[in-house]
């Protein structure tokens, strides 16, 4: 790989796993089953019907099925610039479902995010948190 290969390829890809959507049927009970049995740190609720919980750095989403998942659970990947990671990715024939944008404006950063298939058709995700020029 070449030096200007290898920096690009650093750019775009995924640093780590970022979050997990976990589908469940009844997210009230599907809580009450991480927080109080499994012993999760309860994050967040997020209308409608998400549930957000930590877990050794990694954060588990709780929701209902819908949309292009097709009843499947997502894994989101941290990439450091997602318009970069979007713009290479679709260059080597990656197929997204929608283009990068904004889903939620935290404290100290803004998150970002977009989805797209694997080979099988499983939808995937690619997700930034974009810090402020202050927050930096």
């Amino acid at each position: 790989m070449t030096t200007a290969a290898a920096v690009e390829s650093t750019a775009v890809a995924p640093q780590r796993i970022g979050q997990i959507a976990v589908l469940v049927q009844d997210v009230e009970r599907a809580t009450a089953f991480y927080r109080d049995v499994l012993g999760l740190r309860f994050l967040f609720a997020a209308p409608p019907g998400l549930a957000f919980f930590e877990c050794g750095g990694v954060r588990l989403m709780l929701s209902r099925p819908e949309g292009e998942s097709g009843g499947t659970s997502t894994i989101y990947y941290v990439v450091p610039d997602l318009r970069a990671a979007y713009d290479a990715l679709s260059a080597r024939g990656a197929t997204f479902i929608d283009e990068p944008h904004l889903i939620a404006r935290m404290p100290d950063h803004d998150l970002w995010m977009c989805s797209l298939r694997d080979s099988e058709a499983n939808v995937l995700a690619l997700m930034s948190e974009v810090r402020p020029p202050a927050a930096r």
